[in-house]
């Protein structure tokens, strides 16, 4: 009996190989954006994927403030902060979002897509957002990214 023996490849730190993307959320939805860009950074996209260990690239969103939203959320989604004392809590809709923060707004709906704990704050530090057309990243030499949906 012919026995083929295959090896399971596990990635670790050592091994990863991390690069630079560059995304431009330019009339992106900002749903749609934020589950691409989660597994770009958690490293899902690559054939070396290990989910306890971070190999994802690092990434670059430029133009936050062009991005959009389906439906009627513009006016209806509400994003909340609570201070933690009596009548702390603070209401924004998400147009205010956009107009005031639009890289806060990206950045929590990122969050909300990678894993909770050391692994996931690890993972976040890997995103770069920027109302703007401008990032501070050039001398990483990123490679553009065409998001289609």
């Amino acid at each position: 009996m012919n026995t083929l023996s295959y090896k399971t490849v596990s990635a670790n730190k050592q091994t990863a190989n991390k690069e630079w993307v560059l995304v431009d959320a330019e009339n992106q939805t900002v749903g749609r954006l934020a589950t691409r860009v989660a597994n770009i950074l958690r490293g899902k996209t690559k054939p070396c994927y290990t989910p306890h260990v971070d190999c994802g690239d690092n990434v670059i969103i430029i133009n936050a403030e062009k991005v959009g939203l389906s439906g009627d959320k513009l006016h209806n989604k509400k994003y909340y902060n609570v201070s933690g004392y009596d009548g702390g809590l603070r209401t924004r809709t998400a147009k205010d979002m956009i107009e005031r923060f639009p890289t806060e707004m990206v950045e929590r709906c990122i969050h909300g897509m990678v894993p909770k704990g050391r692994l996931g704050r690890q993972i976040e530090k890997k995103l770069f957002v920027y109302a703007g057309s401008e990032h501070k990243q050039q001398a990483q030499n990123p490679e553009v990214l065409e998001l289609k949906f």
